[in-house]
Order: structure tokens, then C-alpha cells, then sequence
């Protein structure tokens, strides 16, 4: 089959790409920009890549075009194929149908931390033989790369990061409902994607409708903590559920006892397993309990689960370090929701003591750019010492929204600015972290040279 996809260099469409590469089929794709690392990556697996979205690709003349949820309505290509009657579908459903039919599907859903859980899921799978193929929205580092089809036999195992945005242009139920996992990890659940959502009642819905494709011999593994999850689960649950998280003895709970950074695992008052491993931080910890829950259900022991966790590296830009300039060093951290702002940055202070952090972040998700939680900054970053923030056209102001941080914050209008402010106020011993879902103007490199340079 010869597919073309629309919106190939996201992760998510990137990562179909590779496998439907892997899996024999001829694959061409667009996007509005089509540059490094992802470029790379595709070309290096034989698929021709076209910049911009030119009707004139329809002589390609395609099995069938996947349209990414990045594609909307007055797109040139897309207004093409429609009017020509071509065949299309999107991403997931492309997914759902050519190559999860007949696997044990592990979906781990949630809005923190899907792309940490979803490859410590897939590493612990890995490391126990199974060869599970997986499609990550990041890189774990324990693989190199972001997608793979693995073992392909009935029942064999599949590892998805479950996102509930929408689907397409033409059907916007979340993307996860199309998995139809047998094993659903609900991480947590707050109100995001405020671009689509209007409030988080809308968004307990998509959890309802994922929790209704789970089969009866399923498991939903279920964050206890989570009010919005109990919620979702009253609304009708038909499989056995696994809750972790507990912060007290709970009858089939799971738990931690002990820091992040060593801990053991009980089931009710049972220790189970014990999990030592360079990561810090509690949210750390919840990822491996819903991770180790989730390896039991295709067979994986927790103890064995914990072997491998012993040696889980991470994914990229989860707290990375990009680089040390005069005794000034440089993180690098996904994170843009306040939830995930806050938890990241406790998570360095739990590393670094009482050494001076400064944060430095742009409001760049869609939910952010909208305001919707904006008064949640101040919480968001209230265990950094400054707190450096980019003011983009958002239709409001940052630094009024961060007037509670007093002079501990920082508002500049360009990177540069911003840049130069943070390499100003940062002296030897600080640590400097970098949130954001996006290259962030490349500010973690004119930071590391501002600082080489002042140091010089």
C-alpha cells in the first residue's frame, strides 16, 4: 500500500510513518515545515518528504492519505483530495486498522506524564522478551527512537501514549478511543486543551468513551489520588481495575514506601517489589507503580518489572541537562501545563537542595496561549527562586499574571531579551531550567553561550 501523510513530522504522524515503513508499506508524506531531527529520521527510512501542502501532490495518485489533526478545512492538499474524492483516514484510525487489530494494546492515557509512563511501560516489556512494538510522543532513550512495530503475532503486545485530543478534521473524538486497549493505564486528570474542551466535564466524557472500549478480561489501571478518574468510573466500568497511588494501606492497592529514588511496592501491606533507579521526584514514582500494574496484566512479575526500571534512562527533555557554562547548568524540560511546571520543578529541587533554580518558560500549548491558566502560575513555580517567562501574543499579560511573584519574576518580549536576563541574574552554582513544548527559539544554546561568554 502506498499511503501519504498529511502532517508527517509531528511525533505522533512521524512515529505512523516509521511503522508503516517497517511494516512494508510505500509511505511519502508533508508538512508545512519539514526539517531536523524528524526529517532525518523519515528520510533515513526511504520516505520522500514535500515541503508545504501543494494540491498538485495528488499525482502521487496514493493507496490512501492520512490526515493529521495538524490539517484543517481550506488546506490546499486536503481541499484537493476531498474534491477529487480520494480515500483518506486519519492517523489513528490508520493505526487501529493496519496494525493493532489483533494485539494486546497498553494505552496509557492521562494529561501528565502519558510519555514517561508509556516508554518506562514499553522498556519493562523489552527488557522481559516480550518485543513489544510502541508509538512514544518523545524519544526513550533506552530505544533511540520514537516508534517501532515489534513482534507481530496475535496477542503480541503494543505500547501507545493515548492522547484525548482530537482525532481529525472530520472526527474529533479523542484519539485513544480508536486503540481499543485491553490493558488502559488512566494516569490522572486534569482540565487542559482549553482550545477544544470547554471545561473538564467534556473531557471526563472522552475518558468514559475509552473506559467503554476496554473488554471484560481488560484492566484499567486507575490513578487513586484522582477525583475526575472516580468520576469516569462511575459512570460505568466492565473490567477489572487495578488502583495505585494509595498513600495508606489499601485492600489490592498498589503503593510506594520510601523516597522516589528507592522505594518498595506494596500491594495492600505486601511488598511486591523494589524499585532502585536514577529518577526523582513523587510523580516519578506514580508512573512506575501505574507502569509495573500495567506489565502484570500481560504477564510481567512486578519484581521483574522493577529489574527493568533499574535501568530505564528516561525520555528526552524530561529534566535533561543540555549543557554547563560558568558553573551555571542548563536544563531542558517538557513540561507547559502548571501541573507539570510545578511537579518538574519540584523534582529539581529534590536534586539540587538548596541551590538557587531559576525557571524559565513560554506559555506555548494552546491551553496556555488562551489564559485558561494563567493565575496558576504563580503555583506553578513558587519552589523556584526567579522565574523567567516569555510574553508572546497571548491576548494577555504575563507579568500581570505573575504579579504574586514580585520581583522574583521576570517578563522580557524575545528570546534574546530573556535569554540575556536569565545569563545576568544566574551566578555559579545556579540551575537554570528550560520549560516548554516547543525549540523555545533556541534559547538553551544562546544561554549556554551568553554565559561562556561572560565567564570569558
Amino acid at each position: 500500500m502506498h499511503i501519504h501523510i498529511l502532517g508527517i513530522c509531528g511525533t505522533f504522524m512521524g512515529g505512523i510513518a516509521a511503522i508503516a515503513r517497517e511494516a512494508g508499506h510505500r509511505v511519502t508524506g508533508c508538512d508545512a515545515n519539514v526539517y531536523p531531527p524528524m526529517s532525518d529520521q523519515l528520510r533515513a527510512l526511504g520516505i520522500e518528504l514535500i515541503e508545504g501542502f501543494d494540491p498538485g501532490q495528488t499525482a502521487l495518485a496514493p493507496d490512501l492519505y492520512v490526515v493529521g489533526n495538524v490539517v484543517s478545512r481550506g488546506n490546499p492538499l486536503l481541499e484537493a483530495l476531498l474534491d477529487a474524492g480520494a480515500p483518506y483516514t486519519s492517523g489513528p484510525q490508520w493505526l487501529a486498522e493496519h496494525v493493532l487489530q489483533g494485539r494486546h494494546v497498553l494505552a496509557v492515557a492521562g494529561t501528565h506524564g502519558k510519555t514517561t509512563t508509556t516508554s518506562m511501560l514499553a522498556w519493562i516489556l523489552e527488557h522481559a522478551g516480550l518485543q513489544p512494538g510502541f508509538l512514544v510522543g518523545g524519544v526513550p532513550l533506552n530505544f533511540g527512537i520514537s516508534a517501532r512495530l515489534g513482534r507481530v503475532a496475535p496477542g503480541a503486545p503494543f505500547v501507545i501514549e493515548a492522547d484525548e485530543y482530537d482525532t481529525a478534521f472530520f472526527d474529533k473524538r479523542s484519539k485513544f478511543v480508536h486503540y481499543r486497549p485491553r490493558t488502559a493505564v488512566l494516569n490522572n486528570l486534569e482540565y487542559d486543551h482549553a482550545d477544544i474542551f470547554p471545561d473538564l466535564a467534556a473531557i471526563e466524557t472522552q475518558f468514559h468513551h475509552l473506559v467503554r472500549t476496554v473488554p471484560r478480561s481488560g484492566r484499567l489501571v486507575v490513578n487513586i489520588r484522582e477525583a475526575a478518574l472516580e468520576r469516569v468510573l462511575a459512570r460505568g466500568c466492565w473490567s477489572e481495575v487495578q488502583r495505585f497511588g494509595a498513600r495508606k494501606e489499601e485492600p489490592g492497592a498498589l503503593r510506594a514506601r520510601g523516597e522516589p529514588h528507592a522505594f518498595d511496592v506494596l500491594r495492600g501491606s505486601l511488598k511486591i517489589a523494589r524499585v532502585d533507579w536514577p529518577l526523582l521526584g513523587e510523580h516519578n514514582q506514580l508512573n512506575a507503580l501505574a507502569a509495573i500494574a500495567a506489565a502484570e496484566h500481560v504477564g510481567v512479575a512486578p519484581e521483574q518489572a522493577a529489574a527493568a526500571l533499574a535501568t530505564f534512562q528516561n525520555v528526552r527533555r524530561r529534566l535533561e541537562l543540555r549543557g554547563e557554562a560558568a558553573g551555571v547548568q542548563v536544563y531542558d524540560d517538557f513540561a507547559h501545563h502548571p501541573t507539570a511546571m510545578r511537579t518538574t520543578v519540584n523534582g529539581l529541587r529534590r536534586r539540587v537542595g538548596l541551590a538557587r533554580i531559576l525557571a524559565v518558560f513560554e506559555p506555548r500549548s494552546n491551553t496556555m496561549k488562551l489564559g485558561a491558566m494563567k493565575a496558576q502560575l504563580p503555583w506553578a513555580l513558587e519552589e523556584a527562586d526567579l522565574a523567567f517567562c516569555l510574553q508572546g501574543d497571548y491576548g494577555w499579560d504575563a507579568a500581570e499574571a505573575l504579579a504574586p511573584m514580585g520581583e522574583q519574576a521576570v517578563v522580557a518580549d524575545s528570546v534574546d531579551k530573556l535569554a540575556a536576563a536569565v545569563a545576568k541574574a544566574a551566578r555559579p552554582g545556579d540551575q537554570v531550567l528550560v520549560m516548554s513544548n516547543g525549540g523555545f527559539g533556541g534559547i538553551h544554546d544562546k544561554l549556554l553561550a551568553a554565559l561562556a561568554a561572560r565567564a570569558g
